[in-house]
């Protein structure tokens, strides 16, 4: 086999190694268990929290209600008629949900050109950013899962028009948000894996 060969196909090789999981870690309510089998979830968590000041905790639970936890995550087809296929209702795309839009403006202030939103580390860091500036702009504690949630969801200009009031459902997401925000900070603070 010739040496250009040989190359391509390893280089071939290593692609296909590249982005995130297409599938869930098995136990969704067990934050020890979720960075016992992807470690390097809770190292993206951690540097994100060590650049943006968001807690871990706080990332792992607009993480799960956003994608639960699968890196290709896509919002449902919008369909006419009930069976004619009409797109996506939404651009948002990975673990993060992030709309293209957003994505690119975050890509162009961070510098991070080549950031995926389907790699864990990228959309952690993203959702890092856009939570920081979310204090900066709105004055929403970093600790506060719900209300970051209700203008992750809503974007900066919703949330401080209140647009949330009218959704009951988003509501009631935002306060399970929190709640789930609260039982990873409890399980994580139990988590031999999380303190060292």
């Amino acid at each position: 086999m010739s040496r250009s060969l040989r190359a391509m196909l390893l280089i071939l090789m290593l692609a296909s190694c590249g982005g995130g999981y297409n599938s869930a870690p098995r136990n969704l309510d067990n934050a020890c268990s979720i960075v016992g089998e992807r470690p390097e979830y809770l190292r993206a968590f951690r540097a994100t929290e060590r650049r943006w000041g968001v807690p871990v905790h706080v990332q792992m639970a607009t993480i799960y209600h956003e994608s639960r936890f699968v890196g290709d995550a896509r919002p449902p087809y919008r369909y006419t008629l009930g069976i004619i296929p009409m797109g996506r209702q939404s651009s948002a795309f990975g673990y993060s949900q992030a709309l293209d839009g957003t994505w690119d403006e975050y890509r162009r202030e961070t510098g991070n050109r080549g950031a995926k939103r389907d790699r864990i580390r990228d959309a952690s860091d993203f959702m890092g950013w856009y939570m920081a500036e979310t204090r900066e702009r709105l004055g929403i504690p970093l600790s506060d899962a719900r209300n970051q949630y209700l203008a992750y969801h809503e974007g900066r200009t919703g949330y401080a028009r209140g647009s949330y009031n009218s959704k009951s459902w988003l509501l009631r997401v935002s306060s399970n948000v929190q709640s789930r925000a609260n039982m990873y900070e409890n399980q994580l603070s139990n988590c031999r894996r999380a303190r060292s």
